[in-house]
This record gives structure tokens, C-alpha cells and sequence, in this order.
């Protein structure tokens, strides 16, 4: 055993790409292990490793966990993302529920028939009903980070979400220059700007290849 985290899933963003993300920030090398076959997933299931029968799966510090949110807020307190007292934790908890939120629909998107597909909500959403509230609690209290004015979390989470949301309409930031100026900053974080350069374990958008692989393995 090399020490590093294990992350068990699909060769592709889902729900484990915050994952991979969180754990980049931290400047935490990992390990991946990719399902390809159905077989795979039988054989995790069988041997007690996946508690509700589903992935993604980290193995970290000896322990298997599964269930996303639980995985992040581990990794977000074991390396100090996650705010200094309740408050913050608080605040922490709300903004990366809201990006969630977000980043939830983008994820489905790929997965939806195309004739039920709609972009223009996902915009819609992300314009009007998401991104105003991060404006205004940076355009407020005038620091650098969303939360205590130190790198947490939520930040990580927020920029995620930006790009993600970016890769659906590259202009959607031109109406927020708070937002515009933190996506600067945050990406000039020096391990998140390892994360975001070409050969890095950030995954690209999902393809019909990734969509007809996970369907394959869920037998969906």
C-alpha cells in the first residue's frame, strides 16, 4: 500500500469529481481505480466494500467511505477546508449545497434524453438564482474567500461549479465581476493550478463513450 487515498469509480466527473478536486486542493496525491465491467461493481458489492451499493468509494486513512457527502466532509476537515467553528461550517455547508445544486443539474444533463434536455434553465438557474448569491457575499463582506477569509471548501467547490457552468455558456460570469475576480484568484492557488493544467487527474465532460460505459455497469 502506497499510503495514498484509493478512489473507486467510473473513468469520468460525476459524483466524484468534487472528489478529486477537494482532495487536489489539499495537495493530496491519490490513486484511482476505474470500473470498466459490470463484473467489477458485482465483485465490490459482494465483498462488503460499496455499504449501499454504490460508488463513489474512497479508501482513506483505513477506512472505506461511500456516500459523497461524506467523503467530502471528511477530506474537508482532515486538511482544514472546513472553517474554524460551527458558524463558518454553517456558512461552508449552505454555499456548497447551493453549488451542488448546480453542478447536479450539469452532471444529469449528459445522462437526459436529448429531446428533455434544457440548457437554457441550467443558465437560468445559474444567473439568476446561484451565482447572484456568491456575488453578493464577496461584493459584501470584501474578502478574498467566500468564508473567514480563508481557503475552505466552498471556494473549491464554487470554482467547480464556475467551470462547469462556463463549459455550458463560456460569457455566464460577464454579468458577475465578483465572481469574475475570484475565479482569478482561486485559480492561481497553486494546487489548484497543478489540478487545472493538461495531464492532471480533473476529468473532461461526460462523452457518449462515459455515458454508455456507466449504463453498461448499472445495467440501466
Amino acid at each position: 500500500m502506497s499510503g495514498k487515498p484509493k478512489l473507486t469509480y467510473f473513468n469520468g466527473r460525476g459524483c466524484m469529481e468534487s472528489i478529486r478536486w477537494l482532495l487536489a486542493a489539499a495537495g493530496v496525491e491519490f490513486e484511482e481505480e476505474f470500473l470498466e465491467t459490470r463484473e467489477q461493481y458485482q465483485k465490490l458489492i459482494k465483498g462488503g466494500a460499496l455499504l449501499f451499493d454504490q460508488v463513489p468509494l474512497v479508501e482513506i486513512d483505513g477506512m472505506k467511505i461511500v456516500q459523497t457527502r461524506a467523503i467530502l466532509c471528511y477530506i474537508a476537515a482532515k486538511y482544514n477546508f472546513y472553517g474554524k467553528d460551527l458558524r463558518e461550517r454553517a456558512l461552508i455547508d449552505m454555499y456548497v449545497e447551493g453549488t451542488a445544486d448546480l453542478m447536479g443539474m450539469i452532471i444529469t444533463f449528459a445522462f437526459t434524453p436529448p429531446k428533455e434536455r434544457n440548457l437554457a434553465l441550467i443558465i437560468e438557474r445559474a444567473t439568476t438564482r446561484y451565482f447572484p448569491v456568491y456575488e453578493k457575499v464577496l461584493k459584501d463582506h470584501g474578502q478574498q474567500f467566500l468564508v473567514g477569509n480563508q481557503f475552505s471548501w466552498a471556494d473549491v467547490h464554487l470554482l467547480e461549479a464556475i467551470l462547469m457552468a462556463e463549459e455550458c455558456k463560456p460569457d455566464i460570469l460577464s454579468p458577475f465581476p465578483q465572481l469574475q475576480a475570484f475565479k482569478g484568484r482561486i485559480s492561481n492557488i497553486p494546487t489548484i493550478k497543478k489540478f487545472l493544467q493538461p495531464g492532471s487527474q480533473r476529468k473532461p465532460p461526460a462523452d457518449d463513450k462515459f455515458i454508455a460505459q456507466v449504463k453498461k455497469i448499472f445495467n440501466i
